[in-house]
């Protein structure tokens, strides 16, 4: 019925298409420029009085999408909606004369430009007495459910465009997206960052555990790989001198769809010369600070059932620390097999042969991640999951690494970077035996990057942010795809 209904509303509306073709009307003019916009005539007029309103006659040009609509006979109101708000206009007959006779082949949808003057209605609202009106686009389909507004989840992410029109407070949440990406780039260019660009397909896909997405170059006759990561190319630039980099990236890893992963996804990725990863937990405080004052004003942000204060200092819990809280027991943190019997007692689906590392990773990620809701770095991770990272001087069995958890999610993974070529090139040969004995996500070898720390790389600190993690955070939102335009999705059936 809501099909049949819904056809119908197009075929009259190509009707009227026809109709506007007949009395030599172009439905898609194109030509039209507004001269001030609804936020504009609000935030000037909106206190002025309705006599003096009519005394001055103010000018008014708007332009947008007509959302609401209400026929008189003679005369019609109208709201009409651009890209900073909505604003009344009133349209009448023995003012437009002829032209009233595209107003009655108007529908809600269409976008129009109209010039006239401000006034006030009976009931006080501001509202543009339209003097001349121009058809711009005539919308073929109606906005769906009547006009009041789209629910249904799957259509929102498919046709965002409609999501958009109809849900203003969708437009805020990218709004402030682009808030947050430009007040990143702001504080790191302070702090003496360059932003700088690297390759997005690869011969050899590094600087992250994932599998890749493979392409093929025609003209080469190459298979190449969609990064998963541009932390070899961004270490490079270290070697090369820059001693500041920052890179705001696409990175692509061919794994599940969920609502904290899409396959295709943002990131902050930057790295600094002399610095380690105990520096990098006081700035990434300061860098979240920075962000949640300069968008949201402060730093106790709402999120779901929870406020999130992001005020630093937060803690900073070794791994093997953060198990022992939770009660797993402490002998397995030393002894492989009791550690992979324990976690399958646990219900984990623990593969055969997985080494201690991985099991350990596997009992936190179970056990640890979904209680840390309020600021917290992990840090201390075995080596064999972090082959890219400096070990610690004290314990070379771990690393110089911390992952930033926040709302029991992820959210920024950094260490101090491994500079030596020797133990480098020894980690990749390692993560090599690994996938080929199965692990999809194992490193690669990448010779020319071994040769790059084999010209010296000076001691440094990296790290990478997830935006659309950070964006779900700071917009409380609970699902990625709420903060991607164009989430990736199965075909439309």
């Amino acid at each position: 019925m809501v099909m049949d209904e819904t056809n119908e509303l197009i075929e009259q509306r190509f009707k009227k298409l026809d109709d506007l073709h007949g009395l030599g009307i172009n439905p898609y003019e194109g030509r039209f420029q507004p001269e001030t916009n609804a936020e504009t005539l609000k935030a000037q007029y909106q206190s002025t009085a309705k006599e003096t309103l009519e005394a001055e006659v103010v000018p008014a040009s708007v332009a947008g999408r007509i959302v609401a609509m209400r026929d008189f006979g003679k005369a019609s109101f109208a709201h009409i909606q651009d890209a900073t708000g909505k604003i009344q206009i009133y349209l009448k007959k023995d003012v437009l004369g002829e032209k009233y006779a595209l107003v009655k082949k108007l529908d809600i949808g269409d976008i129009v430009g109209v010039s006239g003057r401000l006034f006030r209605t009976r009931t006080e609202e501001l509202t543009v007495e339209v003097r001349d009106i121009v058809l711009l686009s005539k919308a073929l389909r109606p906005l769906p459910e009547k006009w009041h507004g789209l629910k249904d989840i799957e259509i929102r992410y498919r046709q965002r465009y409609v999501d958009l029109i109809v849900n203003p407070e969708v437009k805020g949440i990218f709004a402030k997206r682009s808030a947050i990406i430009k007040s990143i780039r702001d504080f790191l260019e302070s702090k003496g960052f360059i932003e700088v660009e690297t390759p997005m397909m690869h011969q050899i896909p590094g600087g992250a555990a994932a599998r890749p997405f493979k392409t093929h170059h025609n003209a080469l006759d190459l298979d190449l790989y969609l990064r998963i990561a541009p932390e070899l190319y961004l270490k490079r630039l270290l070697v090369g001198g820059y001693e500041r980099v920052f890179e705001l990236n696409k990175n692509f890893r061919n794994e599940g769809i969920s609502t904290k992963h899409n396959p295709e996804f943002t990131m902050l990725e930057f790295y600094m010369a002399y610095k380690d990863y105990n520096f990098l937990m006081s700035f990434t405080e300061e860098i979240f600070a920075f962000v949640a004052n300069k968008v949201l004003g402060t730093l106790k942000v709402p999120y779901g059932d929870a406020v999130i204060d992001l005020t630093p200092p937060w803690p900073r819990i070794p791994m093997l620390d953060a198990l022992k809280q939770k009660g797993v027991p402490e002998d397995i943190m030393t002894d492989p097999e009791k550690a992979a019997a324990w976690a399958r007692s646990k219900k984990l689906d623990i593969p055969t042969g997985a080494s201690h590392a991985k099991v350990l990773d596997e009992i936190f990620k179970e056990f640890v991640e979904s209680e840390l809701v309020q600021p917290a770095f992990i840090t201390d991770y075995p080596v064999e999951l972090s082959p890219l990272a400096k070990r610690k001087t004290d314990n070379p069995e771990l690393v110089e690494r911390f992952e930033l958890f926040i709302a029991a999610r992820e959210i920024a993974n950094a260490f101090s970077e491994l500079n030596d070529p020797v133990d480098q090139k020894g980690r990749f040969l390692k993560q090599v035996e690994a996938k080929q004995m199965g692990d999809e996500e194992a490193h690669w070898m990448d010779e020319d990057f071994v040769r790059a720390l084999e010209y010296g790389m000076p001691p440094a600190a990296g790290e990478g942010i997830g935006i659309d993690r950070l964006v779900m955070l700071l917009t409380d939102s609970q699902s990625i795809r709420d903060i991607i335009l164009f989430p990736q999705l199965k075909p439309e059936q």
